[in-house]
């Protein structure tokens, strides 16, 4: 295993040298395609919101080029062959910004919230860009009208996402829909519902910014990819508040997620650490704030959904007939082309942890039959199900957590602190614990019956 150094260049004629530390291998990921056309997505992410009339910021600028830089590391360095330990890799990034002074103040924010994200070791330096970006943002034209849009909204394609869409449209918001997509599931899932909501809200002017960052497959040297993308949250935030800093007045990032899988509490021992994923934990998410604040951006991010289970979120939808005819094309499921070795399309699992989270959420909100989603497994008491498979052990988990609860119910209180600190939240705490409790009791209903082996 290696320390790796991923350091950015912008083009041909940055000449820019970065010398390598002891064990460290060095990676230039380039950021020009040709002569100045900006790679790797952050181009056409600046192309299509100004066309959308909305002109980001340097700093919003170099907030997109930093998460580029995340998100090529995240995803291009193996954990199982870079750490010592399977999981936590050494990684430090150089990054070209407008303003080096600004960010080395925000350093140890970001390195507090990527250690947390991730699970890794980071390392954050930055430079001046070169001369000849030394300016990127473009201004909008005085005759140019504002931007008409009065929010911001990630939109993953998923469900929480779709009802935070829905909930702001019905209270007659005009929003900016943020979406950064991977496969292809995920863009196809987003282009349906925006379409479909599209054509229920005629007459709102709300719009997706829809981006994709992609980097070729051996970016790093003789290092295989990742595919834990632990960080991929923190590309997304940083393209809404990207977004956020062209709106021209101060802004609110709504990141939609049901309470259980925010606090994503470890349902097993064995889920702690590399396998309890944080990207909206309350901690990440203060983090976050922070980060804003030390830049000088005019914006915050928050969670509406933060106390409510993803039943709850479904039953109180501004628009529950809506919603109803558009679940069953939002996508939940962890890893949607699984099926595919079996003949299966692209579709729901059924099994996996936010499959059954969804299934639960579903059936709690419109009872056994309103579910109109397709899955793999599509009747989880049709047989036992093997714990040593994929198709038991989310189950099995859950099953265990449920039962811990039920003869213990004051451990919600002590179990919420497990993913991370909630210093943050110490107003919320029994709130935190409640929301915890009631979505594990959401899922309880669900497996009610299900069978497991072994046991």
């Amino acid at each position: 295993m290696k320390r790796q150094l991923l350091a950015g260049r912008f083009g041909p004629d940055d000449g820019n040298d970065v010398p390598t530390g002891t064990d460290e291998q060095r990676t230039y990921l380039q950021l020009v395609a040709g002569e100045k056309s900006l790679d790797h997505g952050i181009g056409g992410a600046l192309t299509s919101l100004m066309k959308l009339g909305v002109f980001p910021s340097e700093i919003g600028i170099d907030l997109l080029v930093l998460a580029v830089h995340v998100h090529a590391a995240d995803t291009r360095i193996s954990r199982a062959e870079q750490s010592q330990d399977s999981w936590t890799r050494e990684i430090r990034l150089v990054v070209p910004v407008s303003d080096p002074a600004r960010w080395y103040a925000a350093s140890s924010t970001l390195t507090k919230m990527l250690n947390f994200l991730t699970g890794d070791r980071w390392s954050i330096g930055f430079r001046a860009r070169p001369l000849r970006f030394e300016v990127i943002a473009e201004q909008s034209s005085p005759s140019l009208l504002s931007a008409p849009y009065d929010s911001l909204s990630l939109f993953s394609g998923g469900l929480d996402s779709l009802i935070g869409a829905i909930d702001l449209l019905e209270a007659g918001a005009t929003p900016l829909l943020v979406s950064h997509f991977g496969e292809g599931a995920t863009s196809d899932a987003q282009g349906k519902l925006l379409s479909s909501l599209k054509a229920h809200y005629k007459n709102s002017t709300f719009k997706q910014l829809k981006v994709r960052v992609v980097f070729k497959k051996k970016l790093v040297e003789g290092v295989n990819l990742e595919n834990s993308t632990r960080g991929r949250s923190f590309l997304f935030f940083a393209l809404g508040v990207f977004a956020g800093t062209g709106l021209g007045r101060r802004f609110t990032l709504r990141v939609p997620e049901n309470g259980l899988i925010a606090l994503n509490v470890p349902l097993d021992p064995l889920r702690l650490g590399s396998n309890s994923t944080r990207t909206t934990h309350p901690y990440y998410m203060a983090r976050w704030n922070d980060l804003l604040r030390e830049l000088g951006i005019d914006g915050n991010i928050e969670n509406p959904y933060w106390n409510k289970t993803k039943g709850e979120m479904t039953a109180d939808c501004k628009n529950p007939g809506l919603l109803k005819q558009l679940a069953a094309e939002s996508l939940s499921c962890s890893s949607p082309t699984k099926g595919r070795w079996k003949g299966h399309g692209i579709e729901h699992c059924g099994y996996c942890l936010p499959c059954l989270i969804r299934r639960a959420a579903l059936q709690a909100a419109w009872g056994t039959t309103g579910d109109k989603t397709t899955y793999t497994i599509s009747d989880l008491r049709a047989q036992p199900l093997d714990t040593r498979e994929s198709t038991g052990k989310q189950v099995r988990s859950f099953q265990y957590a449920i039962e811990r609860l039920r003869k213990n119910p004051q451990l919600s209180q002590l179990l919420i602190h497990k993913p991370g600190s909630l210093a943050d939240e110490t107003a919320h705490l029994d709130q935190l614990a409640d929301v915890y409790r009631r979505g594990l009791e959401e899922v309880a209903r669900l497996l009610d019956g299900v069978e497991v082996k072994p046991s």
